[in-house]
C-alpha cells in the first residue's frame, strides 16, 4: 500500500501565523472608519461626484451631502439665530446646457432663498468663481458642475481649491458631468447615478423620494464602499428586507434617518 505524502499546507492552513485571523478590534475599527450619513468629518468637505448629464443624479447628491454636512456639524452654543448663510452654485457653459439651470421651487425650502448662482462661460472662469467663492466665509458652502475633463481642471487647480476650502472653512462639492476620472485632490470621490425609489406605502403610484447608488471610489479616511442613499428629510442608507443595503452587504442600524 502506497501512502500519500503529506500535504505541506494542512497544518499551516490551521496555523494562525501563517493565515492571521483578523481581530475583532481590527474590524470593530475598520467599521467605525467606514462612511456613514451624519458622521462630522473631520477635515472641510472637499468632494467630487461623477454623474451621467442625462440625469440630475450629481447636483441632487451635493446638495443631499451639503445638508448632511450642515445637520452633523455642531452648532455654535453662543449664536442667537441659526445658520442663514448663503450659499454659491456655478456652472460652466457645457453643464447648463446638459443639465440646465437650477429650478429654485424644486430646491429645499431652507435654501431656496439663499442661492447665488453663476454661470460661466468657460471651465476657467467656473473654476475662478469657485475658488473665489471658497475664499468667502459668509457663504455655508459651495457647490460646481463642470462638464469633462477640460485642460485647466488639473492636478494643481484641483489642490488649490483644496486648500482654500480648508484654509477658509467653506465646504465644496464639485459634480463632474461626464467626466472620466482622473487625478485629484478631492478629499472623497463619488460615482453617482440614479436608484429606483421604494415606492409609497399608501400611494405606490405617487413618486418616491430620491434615492442614488453612490459609490466611493476614493477617500482619505474612509475605505472604499457602494451604498444606495435616500433622501427622506435627512440622508439615509436604503435597507433591504433582509437588513442588507442595495450593495449586498449585511449592516445593522445602517439606516440613520
Amino acid at each position: 500500500m502506497i501512502q500519500a505524502p503529506p500535504d505541506p499546507m494542512a497544518d499551516s492552513a490551521l496555523d494562525p501565523a501563517t493565515f492571521p485571523i483578523p481581530a475583532a478590534g481590527a474590524l470593530v475599527a475598520k467599521r467605525r472608519a467606514e462612511w456613514r450619513p451624519g458622521a462630522a468629518l473631520a477635515d472641510v468637505p472637499h468632494g467630487e461626484i461623477f454623474a451621467a448629464g442625462s440625469e440630475a443624479a450629481g447636483a441632487a447628491l451635493a446638495l443631499a451631502f451639503a445638508l448632511d454636512h450642515m445637520r452633523a456639524r455642531r452648532s455654535d452654543p453662543v449664536a442667537d439665530v441659526p445658520d442663514e448663510r448663503m450659499w454659491l452654485w456655478v456652472q460652466d457653459r457645457e453643464a447648463l446646457r446638459r443639465t440646465g439651470r437650477p429650478y429654485r421651487p424644486g430646491l429645499p425650502q431652507g435654501l431656496r432663498h439663499r442661492l447665488i448662482h453663476v454661470a460661466a462661460k468657460s471651465p476657467e472662469d467656473a473654476l475662478f468663481a469657485l475658488e473665489e467663492g471658497l475664499r468667502c466665509r459668509d457663504l455655508a458652502f459651495v457647490i460646481g458642475e463642470i462638464a469633462g475633463n477640460p485642460r485647466a481642471l488639473d492636478f494643481t487647480v484641483s489642490r488649490r481649491l483644496t486648500l482654500a476650502a480648508e484654509r477658509h472653512g467653506v465646504p465644496l462639492w464639485l459634480v463632474r458631468i461626464d467626466a472620466a476620472r482622473d487625478l485629484s485632490s478631492a478629499r472623497m470621490r463619488w460615482q453617482a447615478a440614479s436608484a429606483p425609489s421604494i415606492r409609497p406605502r399608501w400611494n405606490p403610484q405617487a413618486p418616491g423620494t430620491p434615492a442614488w447608488r453612490a459609490e466611493l471610489f476614493r477617500a482619505r479616511r474612509h475605505p472604499p464602499g457602494e451604498w444606495v442613499l435616500r433622501d427622506e428629510g435627512a440622508l439615509a442608507v436604503r435597507p433591504n428586507a433582509d437588513g442588507a443595503d442595495e450593495s449586498g452587504v449585511i449592516r445593522a442600524e445602517r439606516a440613520l434617518a
